[in-house]
């Protein structure tokens, strides 16, 4: 493994200035679900120029495609990701709450690095498979909307994975690590009210209000949690209150909701529910209701098969050396939390690991692979692709330690040389276990074998419904950069 490992290295690295700047352009792009114009023309013309042959417009998505290099199988699958998220606009490099536009997009997520961390690896396995004469196609698949769009998900439900024989991807973290982890199941969903407007105090009898409907819909919900299972979650944001006038009987209000459970028959049945709030409160404030799914993902599947070669791998490559410089920014950063955020911190690393970091906030060491399977709140649209292929993750330090996801100090990390490092060892990672993967068809055989025994006769059918199709947006004129 030593020598692969060393091999793989040296082609990432040889190309290293031209990922780092690729991944700090779709920083500065920062563009949200199903927008992600720009970033997705960056990475397939960096793909075309790698030789590799780009099909746009993938599953209906404008921004999804999937790039392909040699032929036949294994066909292995890397994961790309590059949408950012809304209010979250931030300075590079600050210590403090520095928004670029006021209200603008951030890659609070790190998706710019997660995108071309998976390309490097692509590149880096084409280049491989080329120079050792090694049969299979590599695949990249640019994947849009993963924060709430759940682009994977569509190219599931349309067939895309079907003849893929193994895949991975990789997130920013804290750590690096290489993830054992299941998910929760998510249904997205937005509700419509219609009513009738009327003068609030000269004819309130006249209106029939769409706001009180939302309200009402939002108690019921609220007081349905007591009685789902633990793990589930149902978060809301009203997205349109009808109007700024409180003397107006508001005739249309909308609310948009996340609903999360471990198992797909589990996030159904509360959606089912969740709609049946929304029903009630349309009755009783004698409203129209008119709502739809609008996005969906599947519970995670891991693999261990897959995830002790990844491990291996990743003990074998390390981290990098960090600078003096990087590591005072990332004590800065770290002061930046708040005790809470810390303490949260060190609950999921051990107080050990996290005497350390709080001294030295940057993971420059690998954790060790646990076999017990975690679980994550959250969800991912990953998810969808670990039930028709065996997926394997991993996760490496881009922020500082405690840095949660989703907030402007992430945002602030993104172009670090600490980022880049660690976006170029996943990359190195996962080049590494696909090349593996290439060369030994009994790992694909055993992985293979993992999943069906996990799924136990379970078979995928997407949450999505058929007719669904995925946002259109207009692609915006832009100056050039």
């Amino acid at each position: 493994m030593t020598n692969l490992s060393e091999e793989i290295s040296n082609l990432i690295d040889k190309k290293r200035t031209l990922f780092t700047q690729l991944s700090d352009q779709i920083w500065e792009f920062a563009e949200t679900r199903f927008e992600e114009f720009r970033s997705a023309d960056l990475l397939c013309e960096a793909l075309e120029k790698e030789a590799f042959t780009v099909s746009r417009g993938v599953a209906g998505l404008e921004t999804g495609f999937i790039a392909s290099y040699g032929s036949g199988h294994p066909i292995i699958a890397i994961l790309g990701e590059y949408d950012a998220l809304a209010g979250l606009s931030q300075q590079a490099h600050s210590v403090k709450f520095e928004p670029i536009v006021k209200n603008g997009n951030g890659h609070g997520c790190g998706h710019n690095l997660l995108g071309v961390g998976s390309l490097a690896a692509a590149i880096a396995v084409k280049e491989y498979m080329k120079e050792h004469k090694l049969a299979g196609t590599v695949q990249y698949f640019g994947c849009p909307a993963e924060e709430s769009g759940y682009g994977k998900a569509f190219m599931a439900r349309d067939g895309y994975f079907k003849d893929v024989d193994v895949a991975f991807s990789w997130h920013p973290s804290t750590m690096n690590a290489v993830m054992h982890s299941t998910a929760n199941a998510v249904i997205h969903a937005h509700f419509k009210f219609k009513g009738r407007s009327a003068h609030a105090a000269a004819a309130p009898h006249l209106g029939r209000s769409a706001l009180d409907a939302v309200e009402l819909m939002n108690v019921g919900v609220n007081y349905m949690r007591e009685h789902i299972v633990d793990e589930a979650r149902v978060h809301y944001a009203v997205t349109n209150t009808g109007g700024m006038a409180p003397n107006v009987v508001q005739a249309d209000a909308e609310v948009t909701y996340l609903i999360r459970a471990p198992k797909p028959d589990q996030v159904r049945d509360l959606y089912n529910r969740v709609a049946d709030c929304a029903r009630g409160a349309a009755l009783m404030t004698q409203t129209k209701l008119d709502f739809e799914i609008q996005g969906s993902c599947h519970n995670l599947i891991p693999n261990l098969t897959l995830e002790k070669v990844m491990h291996e791998h990743m003990q074998q490559l390390g981290f990098p050396d960090v600078s003096e410089n990087d590591i005072e920014f990332t004590q800065a950063i770290y002061e930046t939390l708040t005790e809470e955020e810390k303490h949260t911190a060190a609950l999921q690393s051990g107080k050990k690991m996290a005497v350390q970091l709080a001294e030295r906030p940057i993971a420059d060491f690998v954790v060790p692979l646990s076999e017990k399977e975690t679980f994550m709140g959250g969800s991912t649209d990953v998810a969808d692709v670990s039930w028709n292929v065996p997926t394997a993750q991993c996760v490496t330090s881009t922020w500082a330690f405690g840095t949660p996801f989703h907030t402007w100090q992430a945002v602030a990390q993104g172009k670090t040389e600490y980022a880049h490092d660690a976006m170029l060892l996943a990359g190195k990672a996962i080049a590494c276990t696909a090349i593996t993967a290439l060369q030994k068809p009994e790992l694909l055989e055993n992985a293979k074998k993992e999943l069906a025994e996990r799924l136990d006769g379970e078979t995928y059918t997407a949450l999505i419904p058929k007719e669904l199709t995925p946002v259109q947006y207009k692609q915006k004129e832009y100056q050039t950069i």
